[in-house]
Parts: C-alpha cells; structure tokens; sequence
C-alpha cells in the first residue's frame, strides 16, 4: 500500500469526527442562518490568511534532501497568495463589514489550530504540516460544492458570495492529485508517523472550528 493510502487508511475515524460536525449536517439539509454561514466565512479568513506564512514555514525548514519537496512548497505559496481577500469579499457580498473581521480576533479553536500549526513546523518536524493540507483540501473537495449549493439555496444569496467555497471546491480537486503524489514520494518512517499524526491532530482541531459555529460568537453586522 502507498504512503497516500495509509494515510487515509490511518485518520478515517479522525475523518469521521469532522464531517459528523452538527453545523455540516445542518448545512446539507438547509437548516443555516446567514450568521452561522458569515462566522464559518470569518474563522475561515482567520486561518487562511496564515496559509501562505505557514507554507514559507515549512519551505525554509525542509532540509536539503527535501529540496523537491521545497519546489513543491513554492507552488503552493503561489496557488494561495490572496485568498484571505476572497473570503473578506464574500463577507461583504452577505452584508457584513468585512473590515471588522479583519480586525476581529478568532475563535479559541481557530487559534489553537493555527497554534499547533506553527508549533508543528518550528518545534516538531515541517513535513508535519503536511497533515493540514491533506485535512483542508481533503474536507474541501468533500464538502465545498455541495455546502455552497445547499447555503445559497437556504439562504437566497448571491454567487458573489460564494466566492471561497466554490472555488476551492473545484480547485482542490487538482491539489488533491498532487498531494497524493507527494505524499507517496515520502519514504522515511518518520516523516509518515509524523504526517498521520498530524493529520489526525489537525481533523481534530478543525472539527473543533466547526463545532463552534453557531454557539454565540459575536459578528459585526
């Protein structure tokens, strides 16, 4: 079996936990307020605007053995400088002031998720952040799509506001095939410990973002 696959194999339950979040559930079925839609829209931006510090990270750590999988990183940096500025659109097409969620600060599991993320890369091993990819990408191709379908409807919002859902949806279906060839370059025990590990770590901490949507986080209107 491929590194890929023992990958998947390993955080299935971890997997499980995140997608069985109650407000993923309710989403499918239509059951959101515009306010749980805006505050997944606003721990989004609260993450996703350290992605590309994260990945630089990651980059200057990897040792020189690693230096394809270096060139790999810079893709990434370049597939996702701005896409914070995506979500803050999407905000503002909702009604919301994009500009107080800029300011604001994140939810406690968003920090912490963000927390472990750096912690990972300069205290453990950077290939660990690995584990956040396969997590974020993996929950997008899964659920983009078919939330943004299911939001809109309940909702009656314009597509401009749907700008990071759908685009990731569609667009992280290409990284996924390019992750898993990555991954299945890894060959040192380590590093693949320490990747599940993380992985598993991280569908924990983002479950932890989802469970927290919808219990009194206050939004600027």
């Amino acid at each position: 079996m491929n590194f890929h696959d023992q990958l998947q194999n390993a955080t299935t339950n971890d997997r499980n936990y995140l997608l069985t979040s109650p407000i993923i559930n309710r989403c499918m079925s239509g059951d959101i307020t515009l306010e749980d839609y805006v505050e997944f829209l606003s721990q989004a931006y609260h993450h996703v605007k350290h992605t590309v510090p994260l990945l630089m990270a990651v980059g200057a750590r990897l040792p020189e053995d690693k230096e394809w999988l270096r060139e790999a990183v810079a893709e990434y940096i370049e597939e996702e400088l701005g896409h914070q500025e995506w979500i803050l659109n999407d905000i503002a097409a909702c009604g919301f002031d994009k500009e107080a969620v800029r300011a604001s600060r994140p939810s406690a599991a968003t920090e912490l998720m963000v927390a472990y993320a750096y912690d990972t890369i300069h205290r453990v091993n950077p290939v660990g952040f690995f584990g956040m990819v396969l997590v974020l990408e993996g929950t997008s191709v899964t659920t983009a799509d078919k939330a943004a379908d299911a939001i809109q409807k309940a909702l009656d919002l314009p597509a401009r506001a749907f700008t990071y859902l759908r685009s990731h949806g569609s667009l992280d279906q290409d990284h996924i095939k390019f992750f898993e060839g990555l991954m299945n370059r890894i060959d040192n025990e380590n590093d693949q410990e320490q990747i599940i590990h993380s992985a598993r770590m991280f569908y924990r901490l983002y479950a932890g973002i989802f469970r927290s949507i919808g219990t009194g986080i206050a939004l600027a209107a």
